[in-house]
């Protein structure tokens, strides 16, 4: 048994959810989320909590019993708290700031980069942090990670766009060396 497909998912106040055609819906304070629920797991639906069963033994079954779980439950938290990723620019002379929908930032090109925002996610700049912010967790992550790779943090200097807890491996520079 999966130890964390057999966990039930607790739904919070102002939660709800609803399982039409092999779909679970949560409805939150938030907004809406919608999963297509996998073919080897079944969704049971109680009073205030959710659990996912599986349909048979299957090695495939099994796999996708704690996955499914996972994917409810980060809707449920999704709508309910929501999900921010927060990124770090470091560099002399970038800049960036918000306009509407869009994120404008100066990285050390020749142009200046914009980055269109979806109408799903929200962004917000702090002077040299972004948070990228939203309902589904995926899509949180997924926009960070685009934003991070339009300028990825070289290892010389540490300049570029990275996560606010991530670690650079610095490498040391050119050792002067006599040419004997």
């Amino acid at each position: 048994m999966s130890r964390i497909g057999k966990v039930p998912i607790k739904l919070p106040n102002g939660v709800t959810a609803a399982l039409n055609d092999g779909v679970v819906t949560i409805k939150g304070p938030k907004g809406e989320l919608n999963q297509e629920i996998l073919t080897e797991v079944s969704l049971e639906l109680g009073a205030d909590e959710l659990s996912v069963k599986r349909n048979n033994d299957l090695k495939l079954a099994r796999s996708q019993h704690g996955l499914t779980r996972s994917l409810v439950n980060n809707m449920v938290i999704g709508v309910s708290e929501g999900f921010s990723k927060q990124l770090e620019v470091n560099g002399v002379g970038f800049k960036i700031n918000v306009s509407g929908k869009s994120l404008k930032m100066a990285l050390g090109f020749s142009h200046e980069v914009v980055y269109q925002v979806p109408d799903d996610i929200e962004i917000s700049v702090d002077g040299n942090v972004i948070t990228v912010a939203g309902i589904s967790k995926q899509r949180v992550g997924q926009i960070a990670a685009e934003i991070r790779s339009l300028k990825k943090p070289e290892p010389y200097k540490g300049n570029g766009i990275k996560y606010i807890d991530e670690q650079i491996i610095r490498k040391a520079g050119k050792a002067a060396g006599g040419g004997d």
